[in-house]
């Protein structure tokens, strides 16, 4: 029979106590001033995104999932009634949301456009 589970390329070390031990980055150690960069760079690359709907849409049920159990939990109000006032604004957020990605968008490739 064929083996299905892939190989293994390094060793692992086991300790006295049963806990596995694997080697770290075998590679060049980062300095913090790379480290500050590459996160920088990051940053910039991920803000430099046009926003999407699929964003909006994932911010919107996380939200309205945290409005709709807030409202269940505060105001009294029954399980079927937080869902419907979650389902209502989660229709609400997702418009709302990409508008203000989208005007956060513009405004900083503006900003960026006027400081080159």
């Amino acid at each position: 029979m064929a083996q299905t589970k892939r190989k293994r390329r390094r060793k692992h070390r086991g300790t006295p106590a049963g806990t596995i031990e694997r080697g770290g980055r075998t590679g060049r150690p980062q300095t913090r001033e790379d480290a500050k960069r590459i996160a920088r760079d990051r940053r910039q690359e991920r803000l430099d995104k046009p926003p999407t709907w699929r964003s909006a849409v994932n911010r919107a049920a996380i939200a309205a999932a945290v409005f709709a159990v807030l409202v269940t939990a505060l105001f009294d109000k029954s399980i079927p009634e937080g869902i419907a006032l979650g389902a209502f604004m989660f229709l609400l957020y997702i418009p709302l949301g990409f508008v203000t990605d989208r005007m956060v968008y513009s405004y900083r490739m503006k900003k960026r456009a006027g400081s080159r």
